[in-house]
């Protein structure tokens, strides 16, 4: 006998939703495909402006951004997302080439939740995704938790 379709179902839903936002199209191509892989649904985007207005269209379970862009880099983004109730929640992973310790304060001071380096390992990516995409649903039920709470006080 075959599975439940039910089943079939879960084990395909995506795992979660992930904006990459990065100016080198290959780069793009590249993490979409890896992360697709993985059962995540990808949206790319190639500026930081892009990766605003996608925000605002659609919410994301965590953002990949890359640093070094054009007009607005990634830590411009991270204040921009850090300074809006919609998006201040949204974990971020930044990817770089350059690895020096004032880039790293600076996002870590901007509430970034995770800094790679480019090349990156794929296995450390998907970890860490995995953990903040795992993060933001236990935010999820934690608010649902309070709210439900918070409306039976009321009652």
């Amino acid at each position: 006998m075959g599975k439940p379709v039910m089943q079939e179902e879960a084990i395909q839903a995506p795992k979660g939703r992930v904006l990459i936002v990065d100016d080198d199209p290959h780069a793009l191509e590249i993490l979409s495909r890896l992360l697709g892989r993985e059962g995540y649904e990808c949206q790319t985007v190639d500026s930081g402006q892009g990766c605003l207005d996608a925000l605002a269209r659609q919410p994301a379970d965590v953002i990949v951004l890359d640093v070094m862009m054009p007009n607005m880099d990634g830590l411009q983004v991270c204040e921009h997302l850090r300074a809006s109730d919609a998006t201040r929640a949204i974990p971020v992973i930044l990817l770089t080439a350059k690895d020096d310790m004032e880039t790293r304060q600076r996002g870590m001071a901007l509430g970034v939740s995770e800094y790679l380096t480019k090349p990156l390992n794929k296995q450390e990516l998907f970890t860490r995704i995995r953990a903040q995409v795992h993060s933001r649903e236990l935010e999820r039920r934690l608010t649902k938790t309070e709210e439900s709470v918070a409306g039976k006080k009321k009652a």
